[in-house]
């Protein structure tokens, strides 16, 4: 069984943080397998494009359910974590353990690397015992991570100078996408890589893009997490408005579905919103680093962003009452708070 998948090749004429966006957006028809099997992969010859030997670093609320997807499919996997009890479950199905990323990084032919932030990104890819060491040429190295465009272009010197390839993969999506194999992945760097990887992306997501230079996949992750970031921050305020002069938010919710303004985030939100309840599927956390990232790239360039700024500002307010690993939607509490105060 076989699903019709949309995907685009971009090559992105750009400035090393913003790339323009193409006149004509053709999204390229790309066939995604339900049932990929370990016979696509154990029948590669030597010779064959695709790497056969897949790592896997960071098995945290996203890394888990990716790196989980590829076991699934057949692929031959290597996991680490800094948490070694992570990695368990994974081998209990089939995935391999070394206890370093450089370990990992010198038995795989690709390997994918999402963290959860640019500090951890670095000294993951970097640091001693990092994948750089283990590194080399006709490899190539995955970042999956949200990090800056500067960290991104940091760790693709450090890849490069092995004789590895580098690409930048940052991805559109949280728990439940990565659980169904329904992302979308901003990639940036090496081409040849990405056309490499590609049967790897398509197992994990729904849909891949191809942006150019490194950096323009993190500044496009970043511009995405900002709107949505600060769509929350007002979805939230119109709720307690709402409550305040009578009206029953969840039927705001329901009005807002059937309108202009959809968005799947707010039917998928809301109804747990109306009752203070914010299972984690993004944290507030990473949210709010990706906020104060964004922020920065806008501030890089020129670009006023008051905005997001101030829903920043929220994001800020409802971590320091102690929400940082609840969903980001639990911002609307930061609302709270300051009515309260």
């Amino acid at each position: 069984m076989v699903s019709l998948v949309r995907g685009a090749n971009y090559s992105l004429m750009a400035t090393s943080f913003c790339p323009s966006l193409p006149q004509h957006f053709k999204p390229t028809p790309i066939i995604k397998s339900s049932s990929f099997s370990f016979k696509v992969f154990s029948s590669l010859s030597s010779t064959d494009e695709t790497p056969t030997r897949v790592g896997f670093l960071g098995l945290g609320i996203m890394g888990y359910p990716m790196a989980q997807n590829l076991i699934k499919a057949g692929c031959d996997v290597t996991v680490w974590n800094r948490t070694k009890s992570k990695c368990d479950p994974l081998i209990d199905i089939g995935a391999k353990y070394k206890p370093s990323p450089a370990e990992v990084a010198a038995s795989c032919d690709v390997t994918f690397a999402m963290l959860a932030d640019p500090e951890s990104a670095m000294v993951v890819a970097c640091g001693e015992e990092g994948a750089a060491s283990g590194m080399s040429p006709g490899k190539g190295y995955v970042d999956v991570s949200t990090v800056d465009g500067p960290t991104s272009k940091l760790i693709n010197g450090q890849i490069k100078e092995t004789g590895a390839l580098f690409l930048e993969a940052p991805v559109s999506g949280s728990k439940k996408p990565a659980e169904d194999g329904q992302l979308i992945f901003l990639t940036a760097g090496d081409k040849s890589l990405y056309e490499k990887v590609a049967p790897y992306l398509d197992i994990m997501g729904k849909s891949r893009f191809y942006l150019g230079d490194v950096g323009n996949g993190a500044a496009m992750k970043l511009v995405v997490n900002m709107i949505m970031g600060s769509m929350m921050t007002s979805f939230a305020e119109g709720l307690l408005l709402s409550e305040k002069v009578g009206l029953d938010p969840s039927v705001v919710v329901e009005v807002i579905s059937q309108g202009a303004i959809s968005a799947p985030m707010f039917s998928l939100k809301g109804p747990s919103m109306v009752q203070s309840k914010y299972p984690t599927a993004f944290p507030l956390k990473h949210q709010q680093k990706d906020m104060r990232l964004a922020l920065g790239l806008a501030e890089s360039v020129s670009q006023s962003t008051p905005i997001a700024a101030a829903a920043n500002e929220l994001y800020k307010v409802a971590k320091s009452h102690g929400l940082s690993d609840h969903d980001f939607s639990a911002v609307i509490e930061a609302l709270k708070v300051d009515l309260k105060e």
